[in-house]
């Protein structure tokens, strides 16, 4: 039923919180490609995973199930923060002098400060269950690297991780979250491995990148038997882990008596867009959706895998000790620009979200970084919320759709991913006038993409 006019908070009852995951594999019109091993180039196998991941993990990676259980000590501590609220940004709108209508579903909410530990919690949990001692990780901006500390103390399970470098340096409080959670945190590429050691050797001032901060943590976590690795995006389940945020956005929504005509995310690995996306786009596949809608992915114009990128069979990893995944890569030597939305700054899009871009279910744009600061600085200022550098990206992109002459009293519906509160250093370099926009550097990629394995499928 359709709330007042004036309504802008649709508060979903704690009872109507998801007690499932979606698996959008289920409904792919389409399947994905597979996961294939990096020495004989063929699908990999359960067996394959388990030094890096516990079983159940493994098995929810291929998956072909459309909902499977949460479990209930997962839920349980869900409930400290979901359901999350689901907001319309009317201040938001008439400062743009728009008709367009702008929801946003807001993940900052979360202990961690972002959507981050909607993944976090079940792999401590699993990991916990399957008998690890210590997870191992990296982390780009420190949103998942704070989420998992603040499931590993929930579920009293050691947590390490290696943190890239031009974060580790531009975000102390995130560290500082990490270390009072008890979790030990190293700026990566770091001298505690030989992949770290390797890159240090070539260029000891190195800014570090996702890629490589995955290759330091897989070294430590695949070394020891009860050691496990744990990855923050990409991966299948991780995606899935994020779709209580779509199904609770399809509920309100309908408490609003709306239904999207455009989704938005912000992109880097892919896990927040998937979160919010994938049950609105399993809608689409099952005849089920109110209307239909587009879906936009919003990335960084200097890191643009999905806009740029080749698709091409890759490695996860800067080291090449991962399987080869499918997917928008820039190159895994790729070194991206120290930009501040260090959690975008990721050479590959997630197979999935890459998968449904060649399908055609998706569209994707790269924005510079001032642009979205500029939009973010005014959505804090109308909304109160002061935005994640990431965030800002689909706040900038949801402002281009409602600008549209075609999108006029359309319904806009993005992820508000996180909040800034750790990210004091990117505002202030931003309010300074020493934030500066990056250009894609067009000759790095190209050396970067030369190094992609061969493949016959490439």
């Amino acid at each position: 039923m359709a709330q007042s006019q004036g309504q802008r908070h649709f508060p979903l009852p704690e009872a109507e919180a998801p007690t499932h995951w979606y698996n959008i594999q289920a409904d792919l019109p389409v399947p994905a490609p597979p996961v294939l091993h990096p020495g004989t180039k063929q699908p990999i196998g359960p067996d394959d995973l388990a030094p890096l991941f516990p079983m159940p993990l493994i098995l929810q990676e291929v998956s072909q199930e459309r909902y499977i259980e949460i479990p209930q000590p997962v839920q349980d501590v869900y409930r400290i923060w979901r359901p999350s609220p689901l907001i319309r940004a009317t201040f938001f709108e008439k400062a743009l002098g728009t008709t367009a209508k702008i929801f946003y579903k807001y993940e900052g909410v979360s202990p961690a400060g972002s959507h981050k530990p909607n993944t976090a919690v079940p792999q401590a949990y699993y990991n916990k269950e399957s008998g690890t001692k210590k997870i191992i990780t990296e982390t780009g901006a420190g949103q998942w690297g704070s989420s998992l500390a603040f499931a590993g103390q929930h579920f009293g399970i050691e947590v390490e991780v290696y943190q890239v470098r031009a974060s580790y340096d531009q975000k102390p409080y995130r560290r500082a979250y990490m270390e009072t959670m008890g979790t030990k945190c190293y700026a990566s590429p770091s001298d505690r491995t030989e992949i770290g050691k390797s890159i240090l050797e070539k260029d000891p001032k190195s800014p570090g990148s996702l890629g490589i901060a995955i290759s330091e943590a897989v070294e430590c976590a695949a070394g020891v038997e009860e050691n496990k690795y744990a990855l923050g995006s990409v991966l299948n389940h991780v995606l899935m882990h994020q779709t209580v945020t779509g199904q609770e956005a399809i509920k309100q929504m309908q408490m609003a008596g709306e239904y999207p005509d455009v989704l938005v995310g912000c992109t880097g690995g892919g896990s927040n867009f998937a979160g919010l996306c994938f049950p609105f786009i399993g809608q689409k596949f099952r005849g089920e959706a109110s209307k239909p809608f587009r879906v936009v992915a919003c990335e960084p114009a200097s890191c643009p895998s999905l806009t740029k990128g080749k698709y091409a069979y890759d490695f996860g990893d800067t080291g090449q000790m991962t399987p080869l995944i499918k997917s928008h890569t820039l190159g895994h030597t790729f070194m991206p620009p120290p930009t501040h939305a260090g959690g975008l700054r990721y050479h590959a899009m997630a197979p999935l979200i890459s998968h449904l871009q060649e399908i055609g279910e998706l569209e994707a744009i790269a924005l510079h970084q001032t642009e979205c600061f500029e939009m973010g600085e005014l959505f804090a200022k109308t909304e109160g919320i002061l935005p994640a550098p990431e965030a800002n990206h689909a706040i900038a992109a949801a402002v281009r759709e409602a600008k549209k002459p075609e999108n006029a009293g359309k319904v806009i519906l993005f992820n508000l991913c996180g909040h800034g509160h750790f990210d004091m250093t990117a505002w202030q370099a931003y309010s300074s006038g020493t934030l500066k926009d990056y250009d894609y550097p067009e000759a790095e990629v190209a050396m970067a993409l030369s190094g992609i394995p061969p493949v016959p499928d490439n």
